[in-house]
């Protein structure tokens, strides 16, 4: 199995691996079961053996479970890893519940996440949304005072408007914005991802299979405990017209001999060399794959083919990226 290559987390960051783990989908922090624990962390170690050092999570998924999963397959080895952790979201009970963005509650959630991934500093640190209920400026603040400190090494951003990536970049320089981004969501293209690249911030794009949409895998309806259905993408006619929508894009797969996923994946990986997928992965099984799709190229003509059928607001209904 290949290696991934490298790149520059923005201007002035570090080098990160172009390919992301997504560490989210280990936990149930949306409810449900727990996956196999032993098969999480040897997803993450040997992501680690194949190159793969952007370990992303959140403080929230599982309530501090994923974060105690990373712990456990970076022992020892903490120099290999890149750590990306969001704050700020609450859950209760398997339900959003609101953010949590006030500076003493930051302090105490990073000293938390350290302890729980049994680290002394984490290398991304970064709010997972803005709601306006604190100032920019005390959320980024705050976080810069951590890299004062020693505890973070860059910040990062999340799920933000382009005015906010200014104004927190005007607090303290921004490495990573990390963002949901695929052919069937493009909206950050208008002023988000332009901004990114004149202030030089790298981006990491997850979401690249728009919520496995863009798989090929999905019928309708959706079982009555899918959480997708909160989502009109997802809710009668409108999900019947964008399956049909992706069926076009799933016969491009099979001509390139590649599954949907790694056509989804390829596509976000080929938008820059500034912009990371980053994927969720839980087995062992998926990395290969997920490896093999940063191979794959595509011709002027595939390309053109591609951002026409998927032109903006070419899928229809919302998610909750649309805010």
């Amino acid at each position: 199995m290949s290696t991934i290559n490298k790149i520059q987390l923005g201007n002035n960051g570090p080098q990160v691996s172009k390919l992301g783990l997504g560490c989210m989908r280990m936990s149930p922090t949306w409810g449900g079961i727990t996956k196999d624990e032993k098969e999480s962390v040897a997803t993450i170690q040997e992501a680690l053996d194949l190159g793969i050092n952007f370990i992303n999570t959140g403080d929230f998924y599982g309530h501090g479970h994923n974060e105690l999963l990373i712990g456990k397959a970076i022992k020892d080895r903490r120099d290999d890893a890149f750590i990306s952790v969001k704050f700020g979201a609450i859950f209760y009970n398997g339900q959003w519940i609101g953010l949590d963005l006030h500076p003493k509650s930051i302090k105490n959630f990073i000293n938390y996440s350290l302890v729980r991934l049994g680290v002394d500093y984490i290398d991304l640190y970064q709010p997972s949304r803005l709601d306006n209920s604190v100032p920019i400026e005390d959320i980024i603040g705050t976080v810069a005072d951590f890299i004062k400190e020693g505890k973070v090494r860059h910040l990062g951003v999340s799920e933000i408007t382009a005015d906010q990536l200014r104004k927190a970049n005007d607090v303290y320089p921004v490495s990573a914005l990390e963002i949901g981004y695929s052919l069937a969501d493009r909206q950050i293209e208008a002023d988000l991802l332009p901004a990114a690249k004149e202030l030089g911030i790298g981006v990491v794009a997850f979401a690249n299979t728009a919520e496995g949409l863009l798989t090929g895998q999905l019928s309708t309806p959706l079982a009555p405990d899918d959480y997708r259905n909160h989502f009109t993408r997802f809710q009668g006619d409108n999900l019947v017209k964008n399956i049909e929508k992706v069926s076009w894009f799933t016969k491009m797969a099979q001509e390139k001999k590649c599954s949907p996923t790694q056509l989804a994946i390829a596509w976000v990986n080929t938008q820059g060399e500034h912009i990371m997928p980053l994927v969720s992965m839980s087995s062992r099984s998926r990395l290969s794959e997920n490896i093999e799709a940063m191979k794959i190229t595509f011709s002027e003509e595939e390309m053109n083919a591609l951002n026409s059928h998927f032109a903006p607001g070419a899928i229809v209904g919302n998610t909750y990226l649309q805010r």
